[in-house]
């Protein structure tokens, strides 16, 4: 029984069986394909560079909202500021190094939603990352079983192929999609997949309980990992402003002049995106950095459901099309399940 005279030592939350990691992967998915919302409520009347600014600042205050709420509150493991300080050099430049990898691989696929639109950008760029990307983390970390894993990554695939080929025969405005946003996809989509790597091997993923000295808790490794996302868009973002991929410059006056509401619903964007980053983190060290990662990048899935039910994209699309939606639909859940049996 604990002595009530001495002060409760903090701890951090742990996931403590494969369920909840999957749970945690699924709000995953449902964050990372539905902060690009976001950017689409606000695209008629503000630049992507614009709305990206406060998107960025959204991802770094989840990060420390996170780092001192469950980061910091629990039964085991390290607390927040106990693990940064102790937090080793390499580690910590690690996540930071996958900090600047992602912004540079979502600068590329927003900026390919501004051009091509999300129906072309978000499949083709978060398809190829999901794809990718587990091939990375699996061969980094192998946990769970590969046969089942690679051939739900494979229906998967199918499942994006369809989608495309759904959206084009819709036809519309998305056959005016330029090359050079598809192009920006595919390259924002290659980088994509390795960010979430320098951020994994930050970590002890065996043990979160009692992680080795030097390594760091996920809510530390997120944290850095935004810090070298804001600092890194200093650069990044600074010129896009100047020189930007379609379009003529902007300035930062253009974005101080942006209303409450405008910077509110950027700033959102980042904290849903935030929340999933967060989740598939602590998820990863139950499910493996290759599953958790899978099935966070099944976002693709939820994405066509914005598209298909709440922004009604394919309404007056031509016959056929409807079945197309349907595959989709199947080659997903069929993919997405064996991701997560291949942990069981």
């Amino acid at each position: 029984m604990l002595n009530s005279s001495f002060p409760q030592r903090l701890y951090m939350f742990i996931i403590e069986n494969y369920s909840t990691a999957v749970v945690f992967c699924i709000i995953t998915m449902l964050c990372w394909g539905s902060w690009a919302n976001t950017q689409k409520l606000t695209a008629n009347t503000w630049r992507f560079e614009l709305f990206y600014w406060d998107y960025v600042i959204g991802i770094f205050l989840f990060s420390l909202l996170s780092a001192f709420t469950l980061g910091s509150h629990g039964d085991q493991g390290r607390p927040f500021l106990e693990d940064l300080r102790q937090a080793g050099t390499d580690n910590i430049g690690s996540a930071f190094i996958g900090g600047i990898v992602f912004n540079a691989a979502n600068i590329l696929v927003v900026a390919a939603i501004s051009i091509a639109g999300l129906a072309v950008a978000f499949p083709i760029g978060i398809g190829l990352a999901l794809i990718l990307g587990v091939l990375v983390n699996y061969f980094a970390a192998q946990k769970g079983n590969p046969y089942l894993l690679f051939t739900g990554v494979t229906f998967v695939t199918i499942a994006i192929v369809v989608n495309a080929i759904a959206y084009r025969k819709r036809g519309g405005d998305n056959k005016k999609a330029s090359t050079r946003g598809i192009l920006l996809a595919l390259a924002g989509g290659l980088l994509m997949s390795f960010f979430y790597r320098f951020i994994a091997a930050s970590m002890d993923l065996e043990n979160f309980y009692s992680p080795a000295i030097g390594k760091m808790t996920p809510y530390t490794a997120v944290f850095i990992f935004s810090a070298g996302i804001l600092v890194s868009n200093l650069l990044f973002n600074s010129i896009l402003i100047r020189r930007p991929f379609a379009g003529g410059p902007t300035s930062y006056a253009a974005y101080f002049k942006g209303n409450f509401k405008t910077h509110l619903v950027g700033i959102l964007g980042g904290m849903i995106w935030g929340i999933g980053n967060s989740f598939n983190l602590i998820a990863a060290g139950k499910a493996g950095p290759a599953i958790s990662y899978g099935l966070g990048q099944g976002a693709t899935l939820i994405a066509a459901l914005w598209g298909v039910f709440i922004w009604k994209e394919f309404t007056n699309s031509p016959r056929g099309t409807g079945n197309y939606i349907a595959a989709m639909f199947l080659f997903f859940i069929l993919g997405l399940g064996l991701v997560i049996y291949a942990g069981i």
